[in-house]
């Protein structure tokens, strides 16, 4: 099964060391999988306008529709998700994700902005009608250093907990993926 990571900001580091530590443990629960980290900010986006799509939009829809599961990363901005991963889920057929597992982990300045997950990110998964995972990690700046090493224990095994689950609902997702659900 191909895993898509997906740093969905143009800026900063943490969702990047998130997505690297839940690669990390995802690969110690499964090592057939097949993972791979796209980071929005090696893409020159556009804005969702009719216009042609570049060839780096073309590349980063491709990768979503040829993934068999996804970790959503995203940091929290003026308690919103970054206006460019919204712009790229629009991008999305909404049949690319169907019944395909989805794990999210975000971070933010404050601790209120976890609520931002749920009531955002997760409608937009359900909307695509994927088998969002029912645990998602949030992390605050303080649960880092100066290197955006991740420093915080309870983390730490939040996010292992979260590969866990992520492994067992692609096993649960394959004779779903076997299948041409609901084609129309």
């Amino acid at each position: 099964m191909k895993i898509l990571l997906v740093d969905g900001t143009v800026f900063g580091e943490k969702t990047g060391a998130i997505l690297r530590q839940v690669e990390q443990y995802i690969q110690e629960f499964n090592k057939e999988l097949e993972l791979e980290i796209l980071y929005f900010a090696d893409l020159q986006h556009q804005i969702l306008d009719g216009s042609p799509l570049n060839d780096d939009m073309k590349k980063m829809i491709q990768k979503f529709e040829e993934a068999d599961g996804y970790i959503i990363a995203t940091p929290i901005y003026q308690a919103s998700i970054p206006g460019v991963l919204k712009n790229a889920l629009d991008m999305i057929n909404p049949k690319a994700m169907r019944y395909k597992p989805v794990s999210m982990v975000a971070n933010g300045g404050t601790y209120q902005h976890h609520l931002v997950v749920e009531n955002q990110l997760r409608p937009i998964l359900d909307y695509f009608r994927c088998l969002v995972t029912p645990n998602y990690v949030y992390t605050h700046a303080s649960h880092f250093d100066k290197e955006n090493n991740i420093i915080d224990d309870a983390i730490l095994q939040r996010l292992r907990e979260l590969a866990r689950v992520f492994v067992q609902y692609c096993k649960l997702s394959e004779p779903l993926l076997k299948e041409q659900v609901d084609k129309d």
